[in-house]
């Protein structure tokens, strides 16, 4: 061996410590190209989603390349104090290479220690909305609701949303706390309907079908408030008045499950439909055109003198 450091020396010039550099860098970087490119035929042997194969083979190409540096630098800068300086180095060069992968796993002990939610909760994460179905490492699951689907309905879409979105979008969740929401009904009548009658009829229905709510939140809003800064005065459901171009609005405000909102909503527009057929002074309003002639329905002109 040494008879060949020695020929190259006569040849290049290069000295046989730097002939040892320039061989160990090589052999270095064969090897981790070989462990590399195994690593990656497995991923592909044993995955066979392309998402999960393209993300792994990205961690797999950084995490090379970090160590490759790291014993490169090693070799040919100055000896590194200690080992523990040498492993401090090669923990923040994997930091950097599995940077999302970390952000995740802080996001699911968040999630396990704080609990912004758990399974079964209905939540709202960035754009994405639904119920929560799985709380892994890296990643947890809804069961899509809304989107083209109306009244927070379930599309039967499954999304995954990596854990790091707890730290980088709002977060929404209807249920834990306090699993009620405030959802809206607004009626519009004609301006020549009995439009007192109307409100009357919308509030008597809207607090039969949610009696039960309104008694069941009372008790939940006081464990409720042991946790959260969570009260309200009033839990009865309201109907508010206000005048649009068509008629008048008559907006129910009430108490509802957020997962029982499209039933509670069907159930009282029901009754509401009912009860305003039974009644003749009562018409539901639309935008409409009215042609108004003054000569019949208005004033008499006045004469000239």
């Amino acid at each position: 061996m040494e008879e060949l450091f020695e020929f190259v020396k006569s040849y290049t010039g290069i000295s046989i410590p730097l002939q040892i550099k320039i061989y160990k860098t090589i052999i270095t970087a064969f090897v981790i190209w070989v462990i590399s490119r195994i690593s990656i035929g497995l991923v592909h042997k044993w995955i066979d989603d392309l998402k999960k194969q393209y993300r792994l083979r990205k961690i797999i190409k950084r995490v090379s390349f970090i160590i490759f540096i790291l014993l490169v630098a090693d070799l040919w800068l100055v000896k590194f104090d200690s080992l523990a300086t040498f492993f401090g180095l090669v923990s923040a060069g994997l930091a950097i290479a599995l940077k999302d992968p970390i952000t995740d796993l802080a996001g699911w002990l968040f999630i396990i220690w704080r609990k912004p939610f758990e399974l079964s909760d209905r939540v709202e994460v960035g754009e994405h909305k639904g119920d929560v179905i799985d709380i892994r490492l890296f990643q947890f699951t809804l069961i899509e609701i809304g989107n083209w689907v109306g009244a927070d309905q379930s599309t039967g879409r499954v999304i995954h949303i990596p854990n790091a979105s707890v730290f980088s979008h709002k977060l929404a969740n209807y249920t834990t706390g306090f699993q009620y929401i405030w959802d809206e009904i607004s009626v519009l009548v004609t301006f020549e309907s009995d439009w007192e009658k109307a409100k009357a009829i919308i509030h008597e229905v809207t607090t039969y079908h949610t009696a039960k709510d309104v008694e069941h939140a009372q008790r939940e809003i006081k464990h409720a408030a042991k946790k959260y800064l969570i009260f309200y005065k009033n839990l009865s459901p309201k109907v508010y008045t206000s005048v649009e171009e068509s008629g008048v609005l008559l907006s129910a405000r009430y108490l509802v499950i957020s997962k029982e909102r499209r039933y509670m909503a069907e159930q009282i527009w029901e009754d509401i439909l009912r009860k305003f057929k039974q009644n003749d002074d009562i018409d539901f309003a639309y935008p409409s055109i009215r042609y108004y002639d003054n000569r019949t329905e208005g004033k008499k002109p006045l004469r000239a003198d």
